[in-house]
């Protein structure tokens, strides 16, 4: 055990975002800690890299090594790891627990931080945008609520969720408000699929790397902070408005993933979505969840209608369908916008499996509950060169690009592509133009700390519950 003449040593578990941000947040300048090692997950080509001095400390002239997640217990004994801190998203509880039983087995303590060890505070009033998983419709909805602040007078400036697959040290902080600057970044297909968007839209967006030094550039430039989550990921700054959103084609993981349920649980609105193609029972096994565990949270009905310019080009045609990557992969999602444009306009799938090349290839093994359909893989070059390779390999007649990207602007595609889009469309009353002026209209009171919150919120259930 540490002694008080020796910091904890710390081992934190990530994939390229939280965990980056918890080190920076609350471990780089801690005496207490002493951080020995990051593992990755879920994101290709994080592992065999270091955390880079510049962005470490002076505590960490070296640098931090990254390793891959499977040789945790192996770390956990040669770097004699006292305690492990898991830091990333979009994994089920049980999944959770079998990294903390395997750490305690080694005799290391196993944390997860909360909201109040990591979140950053803003100047600016903070809406932030986050989900119960990836693909739940946070990018949609963010785009919403960016369009109705600028009807109201408001300029919101997007703060996005860490994608940091470059050189660490060059993404400290980026600014995204034209197509050059993505170029000019080299983003990837995961970034540019959250960016172009909004871009196109005129709204600026931030990410990077250190989120306070993000925070304070992004804080010149506008009059609200749109924190827009990755995976199903808490905020980073603390949000005076959280909205989160909620998919009934997954009814149940709201509260059986890691950190959805938190994010359900401290949500002040939920956007339950699609519900324009989810079942009825699965739309109603979310509210009751809901229901059960944030009563008091402001309910939003909506849909994510998909649109096709010149749909009918897809009736009869043989087609293969391109969706975003994330969703597919670790988000478990069997479909998307593109399958259901297909069947919509009466055009066949082709099985892309066969035809898969290199990495790609390997997202299929990795992931085998991925049917008829080819998620946008495109974390670096070579990865975008085999998506290529795939897509010319497949003998169709079109393609269907269901991500939100504009993929022929990425890599070259040898035949016609139709792209699918959609939008955030809310059902009945209250929808978010509602939540928002009612939000300034009590002129945004500043969040207490979480703690405080759901102390406040309990008192207030006390008033609900019955008597025995």
């Amino acid at each position: 055990m540490a002694g008080q003449d020796r910091p904890v040593r710390v081992l934190i578990m990530g994939a390229a975002g939280r965990d980056f941000h918890n080190f920076n947040a609350f471990f780089r300048d801690n005496p207490r800690f002493r951080v020995v090692a990051f593992t990755a997950a879920q994101i290709p080509d994080i592992a065999g890299r270091r955390y880079p001095p510049e962005l470490a400390g002076p505590g960490y002239p070296e640098g931090i090594p990254i390793y891959p997640e499977e040789e945790l217990g192996h770390l956990i004994k040669l770097r004699q790891v006292e305690r492990v801190v898991f830091a990333y998203s979009d994994v089920s509880h049980e999944y959770v627990m079998h990294r903390a039983s395997e750490a305690l087995a080694l005799g290391a303590d196993f944390w997860i931080m909360g909201p109040d060890s990591t979140m950053l505070s803003s100047s600016l009033p903070v809406i932030s945008v986050c989900a119960v998983r990836t693909g739940a419709g946070k990018s949609q909805t963010s785009r919403r609520v960016a369009e109705i602040l600028r009807a109201m007078g408001k300029k919101a400036v997007v703060v996005r969720h860490p994608m940091p697959y470059g050189e660490l040290d060059k993404q400290v902080v980026q600014r995204f408000a034209t197509r050059d600057d993505l170029d000019r970044h080299r983003c990837t297909i995961e970034e540019r699929e959250e960016y172009e968007a909004h871009i196109e839209r005129g709204n600026v967006v931030f990410a990077g790397v250190d989120y306070e030094a993000i925070l304070r550039e992004a804080e010149k430039e506008g009059d609200v902070i749109l924190w827009e989550g990755g995976n199903n990921d808490l905020p980073f700054y603390r949000p005076d408005l959280h909205i989160v959103v909620a998919d009934p084609h997954r009814a149940g993981h709201e509260v059986t993933y890691h950190p959805g349920e938190a994010n359900l649980r401290m949500a002040d609105v939920v956007v339950i979505n699609k519900l324009e193609t989810a079942a009825p029972e699965a739309v109603d096994m979310v509210r009751r969840n809901l229901a059960r565990v944030n009563p008091l949270a402001t309910v939003v009905e909506a849909a994510s209608p998909i649109t096709v310019q010149d749909g009918a080009r897809l009736t009869g045609k043989r087609v293969v369908v391109v969706e975003d990557g994330p969703t597919l992969t670790h988000g478990e999602m069997r479909y998307g916008a593109g399958v259901l444009a297909a069947r919509r306009w009466g055009a066949e799938l082709v099985d892309p499996r066969p035809y898969a090349r290199g990495s790609i290839a390997e997202t299929y093994r990795k992931y085998p509950h991925i049917g008829a359909l080819l998620p946008a893989m495109g974390y670096g070059p070579d990865q975008l060169r085999e998506l290529q390779e795939t897509l010319a390999e497949v003998p169709a007649d079109m393609v269907v690009v269901a991500t939100p990207v504009d993929l022929a602007a990425v890599i070259s595609l040898n035949r016609p592509a139709v792209r699918v889009r959609y939008e955030l469309q809310e059902i009945g009353r209250p929808n978010l133009e509602d939540v928002l002026r009612d939000f300034f209209g009590r002129r945004f009171p500043r969040r207490e700390p979480v703690r405080q919150k759901l102390k406040t919120r309990h008192v207030s259930l006390r008033r609900h519950v019955p008597a025995f």
